[in-house]
């Protein structure tokens, strides 16, 4: 991998000359594969060949790369492919957060994070899962609900209209856009957009983004603050900037040595962050820090329970999806959705249920006709995969028609 020169100079003399030849080391190596279960899909890991990841609850890396499009099981919501170093948001979760709280997850796709944060928040939460570019936001609102948990809304919108509302969230996680360093080994692409004034650009455009979003943060509130990048001006810099600026603390999260996880590379700044460096640790590029919000203007936040009513009073939110699962409703005939089929609130009595062959899920997530079973009702039938289900067909009887969203359908190989 050639790497530009200006990146070169700055990250070989930011990481220290040992970290520095692991990481460039790194790229001969395989890229780690790690996957995350939905604890409210499975409680048995189906990739019995692999090993658990001692900073997520549900994460796991496998020996090798399955072919994830052919497994039903994926597209079921049983597990989601999410790199290692970002499931590191479950342990912290798990330190800073004991109550239900109120959440926003603001530049939330393609949805990994989201789905995590969920899974890791305690029962009775609420989280605002958004995204700003609405062709992301669709691919946020596919994963939201394939993991079914109804406590997850999916908005499009900028940072700067939710400080129009009086929403005030307990927990922001503000996974900012980045330079993307930490996707050099798996993204060519990231290396060719690399430059110095894209450092810069995105650095500000982090600011501008948290500037717009502090006021809707309750005091004493939590602020996650990630990116997948490695210099300092994306990472430590900004995190100095949030507390000394917008007012916070910067708390300390206790991680254990064999992690491997770095701390702070600024000179003379040694606050309490956290690392992940390719070659160090078993992962991709990852920077993490978790603050408190000091101040006395806000003290109570949106209640978790209101949190779905008071979205919907402002009409320039755009809301997706509400976490309501409904059927859709085409001339006199409601459609059973795909959001009621993967939903954790279906119920084994409200559909009638055809179990598939891995052959024919494939067949149906490719979206082609399938013949049940002589004996299966006519009429909407939910289709499952292993106990699992997939989405809906129509039963006819010498046929069953495919009503698997047309934009998630998988191509034939």
């Amino acid at each position: 991998m050639i790497l530009p020169q200006e990146f070169t100079a700055y990250t070989s003399n930011l990481f220290g000359t040992g970290r520095w030849e692991h990481f460039m080391q790194s790229f001969s190596h395989e890229t780690p594969v790690s996957v995350r279960l939905n604890p409210w899909k499975t409680s048995a890991n189906p990739f019995p060949q692999s090993e658990p990841i001692p900073w997520c609850r549900q994460g796991f890396w496998l020996k090798e790369r399955p072919h994830f499009t052919a497994d039903p099981l994926f597209h079921a919501g049983v597990y989601y492919v999410q790199e290692a170093a970002s499931l590191f948001l479950d342990y912290v979760l798990q330190q800073a957060v004991t109550a239900p709280v109120s959440a926003l997850d603001l530049c939330a796709a393609p949805g990994g994070k989201s789905t995590l944060m969920r899974a890791a928040l305690p029962d009775g939460s609420m989280l605002v899962s958004n995204e700003i570019d609405l062709r992301r936001a669709h691919i946020l609102l596919e994963n939201i609900l394939k993991q079914g948990h109804s406590g997850v809304l999916v908005t499009h919108n900028a940072p700067k209209d939710f400080a129009k509302t009086n929403l005030i969230f307990d927990v922001i996680l503000a996974d900012v856009p980045c330079s993307g360093e930490g996707l050099f080994r798996r993204d060519p692409a990231a290396v060719k957009e690399w430059s110095p004034q894209n450092v810069r650009f995105c650095a500000q455009r982090q600011r501008q983004i948290l500037r717009a979003i502090w006021p809707c943060l309750k005091d004493g509130g939590l602020l996650i603050y990630s990116t997948c990048t490695f210099n300092t001006y994306e990472n430590e810099e900004n995190v100095r900037w949030i507390a000394e600026e917008l007012g916070a603390e910067i708390l300390s999260v206790p991680v254990l040595p064999e992690w491997k996880i770095a701390g702070s590379l600024l000179a003379d700044y040694h606050q309490p962050v956290y690392r992940f460096i390719p070659g160090t640790t078993r992962s991709e590029g990852l920077f993490m820090a978790l603050l408190r919000k000091r101040g006395q203007t806000n003290a109570f936040s949106t209640r978790p329970s209101f949190l779905r009513e008071q979205l919907k009073k402002y009409p320039f939110l755009h809301l997706l999806y509400d976490g309501l699962p409904l059927p859709q409703t085409k001339g006199r005939e409601q459609i059973p959705s795909v959001a009621q089929a993967l939903s954790l609130s279906v119920r084994e009595t409200d559909f009638p249920r055809s179990e598939l062959s891995k052959e024919d899920a494939l067949r149906y997530l490719h979206r082609e006709a399938l013949v049940l079973p002589a004996a299966t009702p006519r009429g909407f039938v939910l289709v499952t995969y292993q106990g699992h289900p997939l989405g809906f067909v129509k039963n006819l009887g010498d046929r069953a028609n495919n009503l698997y969203p047309k934009p998630w359908a998988i191509r034939r190989l």
